[in-house]
């Protein structure tokens, strides 16, 4: 996993009244058609009630518990989601996708048809005199070695060109298959302690030397608020199959929300 992340810098100071708004972990297309589409419907509520004042919206990945884009096929669904992106990057509000590690496989669509920017790796954001460390976060910190290699596997770039040679129907039905399989459900989530925390473990190894005011991640499935140093806070966004966790940050505080309609 790169952890040299590339520095954006194109939010140097907030407007009046204006926020950044970060979620993550919607996992579009569990656990069936209609749960799926009741969670789309809600994610689309909750897009339109932050674009109000939006500076810019930052989705830190597996928003689809599985993607793959072939050369000229998506997989179906997911419409409402897309349409709501394109028309608040119609109305000026920037958004920025991360890919995580069930939708791992984005590639130029959402940058070609959509003019949103995926993110393979962490980035940074300056805000103000604020640096934000911003990434998924799977595959950073210690141990989870078996997930790292099965990652290695996923995005190597011989797998996938085989895999792109199966018919749709066939490859994305035993993708969503093993994708299902795979999933962490969030009830099984539980924070035991912050030595057990790989990726605040993984924030305090970066903090020491090159310090950030805030890291924010997905993957966990757990919303968090731990301490990294005096300086410092490591924020986790939670998921929404059944939290509905988000991130506010007005330029100068952070504040872990969830919404309800």
């Amino acid at each position: 996993m790169k952890v040299n992340p590339e520095l954006i810098s194109s939010y140097k100071e907030l407007p009046s009244g204006k926020k950044i708004y970060f979620a993550s972990d919607f996992h579009l297309g569990i656990p069936n058609k209609e749960d799926s589409q009741k969670r789309e419907q809600k994610i689309v509520k909750w897009l339109e009630h932050v674009s109000k004042d939006a500076s810019a919206i930052f989705l830190l990945g597996d928003v689809f518990d599985f993607w793959f884009e072939y050369a000229l096929v998506i997989p179906k669904g997911f419409i409402r989601f897309q349409g709501k992106l394109a028309e608040l990057k119609d109305r000026g509000i920037p958004i920025h996708l991360f890919v995580g590690n069930h939708d791992l496989w984005m590639r130029d669509y959402f940058s070609e048809e959509l003019d949103i920017p995926v993110h393979h790796h962490p980035i940074v954001l300056e805000v103000g005199d604020k640096k934000l460390f911003i990434g998924h976060g799977d595959g950073l910190g210690p141990g989870d070695r078996s997930f790292k290699i099965t990652k290695k596997i996923f995005t190597n770039l011989l797998c996938n060109w085989i895999f792109k040679w199966i018919h749709p129907d066939i490859g994305i039905a035993l993708a969503n298959y093993w994708s299902k399989k795979s999933r962490v459900a969030p009830e099984k989530e539980k924070f035991t302690s912050e030595d057990n925390e790989c990726l605040l473990t993984f924030c305090k190894q970066v903090q020491k030397s090159s310090p950030h005011h805030y890291y924010i991640f997905g993957h966990r499935h757990l919303p968090l608020e731990l301490p990294v140093d005096d300086n410092s806070t490591y924020f986790n966004l939670g998921e929404w199959i059944s939290q509905c966790n988000y991130l506010e940050f007005d330029g100068h505080q952070a504040l872990l929300k969830s919404f309800e309609d």
